[in-house]
């Protein structure tokens, strides 16, 4: 494809926000059809604000299905299945399993961390061309960990990921409390904790916004409130999408829709095995507190991020298998607020909201999809789970190299519709 082209790109959140801008930077006449009103209104709205290569390694651990299988009626587990999402899970539960083991889960951490460390040093090379804002808090990520056996996983972890690039410190509990001191409450809960000192943190929903602004400024039209019916072929080739508006033609497209996806792609006969895992958050005001945390952490053992993004902190964790509800249950957002105030006794106010809730587009194996479909003229940047804000540049990059036909900035092996 020749720059000049007019190209749609089908989800205004992250994802799609920052294929828009790559795409336009490449050259390109861009439309980007959003249902919402705004940018990054679905999951990237609140979610825990996490840019972490460092954190790369997938959920489909070896220990993974009997954790699943334990949290059966449990409200408090970090993985929750309810028995009545077990029909709609099937087909993507088998695959999941299958990437359960030793094996697989070291090539898929390595196959993500690839794209994760590519799309941070992306998001770098884009704030400073821009000077998008996004309240950055660049004090690394800490692994908190609670007992000995996950100490000694998440250092072999570490280990592995130093060979890769990612720099990381093993720290004992007093090592926590000194990066922290607002943990210090926790000393004799801890055993230590994996500081991964190049991540950082921000606001995935504000860098959306302002990168929309950016786009627009560029010539990028962002059609707000539209929905997508259907995408339409002539000849194997894609012609056209059909909105609620009409109909809009151009000469490729890229879907971008998250769990979307799969309705949308369907009817096409591309069949993507995303599943919405679904994740909650609290967000709590700094105000006046003194003993306020600034280095972001993910405590192992609850599987809860507790993240400093300007001058709130972010309370957000949770993985609940309960298809395409976005219901907020009471219980789970108050196992978070009694998370917070457990790790910060002193802690002065109230959070900022009743909670919020978003729906990850999960893979099986933790990668997205990233590139052509059979279909000449069409391609996906989806399916990024609940790592779409650390990949979502290094992802819009890639695709719009590749709908540009140029070579993409690095080796797509394991994140395409053609070799998974």
């Amino acid at each position: 494809m020749v720059d000049g082209r007019h190209v749609l790109v089908l989800g205004g959140r992250v994802i799609g926000v920052a294929t828009a801008w790559y795409l336009a930077r490449n050259g390109c006449r861009v439309t980007l059809i959003e249902r919402r009103e705004a940018a990054a209104l679905e999951t990237s709205f609140a979610n825990a604000g996490l840019i972490t290569p460092g954190m790369s390694d997938p959920w489909t651990a070896p220990g993974t299905p009997l954790l699943i299988l334990r949290s059966l009626g449990q409200e408090n587990s970090p993985f929750l299945l309810r028995p009545g999402a077990l029909p709609g899970l099937m087909w993507w539960g088998l695959q999941f399993l299958r990437q359960c083991n030793n094996a697989a889960w070291r090539r898929n951490t390595r196959t993500i961390l690839r794209l994760c460390q590519f799309s941070h040093e992306r998001l770098r090379s884009l704030a400073s061309d821009t000077g998008v804002d996004y309240e950055s808090n660049p004090r690394g990520t800490l692994r908190l960990i609670r007992d000995r056996a996950s100490m000694e996983k998440s250092v072999r972890t570490a280990d592995m990921l130093r060979e890769l690039g990612i720099r990381s410190s093993a720290l004992d509990a007093a090592g926590v409390i000194e990066l922290e001191p607002a943990l210090r409450d926790q000393v004799d809960s801890i055993v230590g904790g994996i500081h991964y000192p190049d991540d950082e943190a921000g606001d995935a929903h504000l860098f959306s916004q302002r990168l929309a602004d950016v786009c627009e400024s560029q010539g990028v039209a962002f059609l707000y409130g539209e929905t997508v019916e259907g995408i339409q072929t002539i000849g194997g080739e894609f012609s056209g999408v059909r909105t609620r508006s009409g109909r809009m033609n151009a000469d490729a497209c890229v879907v971008a829709l998250g769990n979307e996806s799969v309705a949308c792609l369907r009817p096409l006969g591309i069949r993507l095995p995303i599943y919405p895992v679904k994740g909650y958050s609290l967000t709590f005001p700094v105000g006046g507190w003194d003993g306020a945390p600034v280095v972001p952490m993910s405590d192992d053992d609850y599987h809860v991020g507790v993240v400093r993004i300007g001058d709130r902190v972010r309370v957000a964790g949770s993985a609940e298998l309960t298809g395409y509800d976005t219901t907020l249950t009471p219980g789970r957002i108050q196992h978070l607020r009694t998370f917070f105030h457990t790790l910060f006794p002193d802690y002065p106010g109230q959070a900022l909201d009743e909670g919020w809730t978003g729906l990850r587009p999960m893979t099986p194996d933790g990668s997205p999809y990233l590139g052509p479909t059979p279909i000449k003229g069409l391609f996906v940047n989806t399916g990024h789970g609940h790592l779409g804000w650390t990949m979502a540049c290094g992802s819009g990059s890639v695709v719009a190299d590749l709908v540009c036909g140029r070579e993409p900035g690095i080796d797509l092996s394991g994140m395409t519709l053609r070799d998974r």
